[in-house]
């Protein structure tokens, strides 16, 4: 009996311990079927827009440096992803100064300048790989010449499109266009997406968002270039579907690029649409089958 009350004395009674908090989930954020932040998506489309419009509108020339700008910031992105996710090194420096060369180069002389300056920046990226020897040179001086051409050589096929009299309706239509695929797309895609397109290379692209893309294109060229360019319907048609093909293969371009090195943006600049590069890769193909197609069919004066 004494062992026993021996043994409750010595016992203490320890509170229980307290349970620990636990961490509630943070809110997700709101994205759209597509895999968009819709609502900064949108946000960010106005304000580019507007910046490109304001442009057009007061001096249009400004447009170029517009241009020029997303460019420089797009090279910049490029290299970077490049680097960071499969140690590329672009020759950034001749890329950069190279890629304002071209597109302010073709503003007065045209193509011949922007030949020119796409060929001596091409000589300049294997000057400048020279010193890092032969391992990966190759490799460093190929992703340098893509980099030239894929942003600054298509980016000065936009700003050519500003410099005719009636450059402000060129630009028009092209963006006009190639806002159109995209919009049509999403929506197709968002409401009745079943079909994938591309499985492999862009999942969330679907046939029905091509269809979209299609009808809208149709409808954006054919009334964009008759009313501002005063060509004709059939021409704007054309010039509609032709959009829609490089917009998406743009998109699936850079798709299978951000794939290849294993990364979702190529930056986080724009909420909503990642970075200014992923904004653009609709646009840079669009550019140049715009300018040829428009200066087929509607003369510059």
């Amino acid at each position: 009996m004494s062992q026993v009350s021996e043994d409750r004395e010595d016992r203490v009674d320890t509170p229980a311990p307290e349970p620990e908090p636990v961490e509630q989930p943070e809110p997700a954020k709101k994205v759209s079927k597509a895999g968009r932040n819709l609502p900064a998506a949108i946000a960010v489309g106005l304000v580019l827009g507007a910046a490109i419009v304001v442009s057009l509108l007061t001096v249009r020339h400004l447009f170029i440096g517009i241009v020029a700008i997303a460019i420089a910031v797009g090279t910049i992105e490029l290299a970077g992803a490049l680097r960071r996710a499969a140690d590329i090194r672009v020759a950034l420096v001749p890329v950069l100064v190279g890629g304002q060369a071209m597109i302010w180069l073709a503003w007065p002389f045209g193509r011949e300048g922007l030949v020119t300056a796409f060929v001596l920046t091409v000589l300049a990226c294997l000057l400048w790989r020279l010193p890092g020897g032969a391992q990966g040179y190759l490799r460093d001086v190929g992703a340098s010449v893509f980099a030239a051409a894929y942003l600054p050589l298509f980016g000065a096929f936009a700003a050519m499109l500003v410099d005719p009299d009636d450059g402000v309706g060129r630009v028009l239509t092209f963006m006009i266009c190639v806002v159109a695929s995209d919009t049509g797309g999403y929506i197709a895609g968002v409401l009745g997406g079943k079909h994938p397109m591309a499985p492999s290379i862009s999942p969330k692209k679907t046939w029905e968002g091509f269809a979209g893309s299609m009808v809208a294109g149709l409808v954006a060229g054919a009334l964009s270039l008759s009313l501002l360019l005063h060509g004709h319907a059939w021409q704007g048609m054309l010039f509609g579907v032709a959009v829609v093909l490089t917009a998406t293969l743009g998109d699936l371009v850079e798709s299978l690029i951000k794939r290849d090195l294993g990364i979702k943006d190529m930056g986080t600049m724009l909420p909503g649409h990642g970075g200014l590069m992923d904004r653009l890769d609709s646009l840079l193909p669009s550019a140049v089958v715009s300018w040829l197609l428009l200066s087929a069919f509607v003369p510059i004066p």
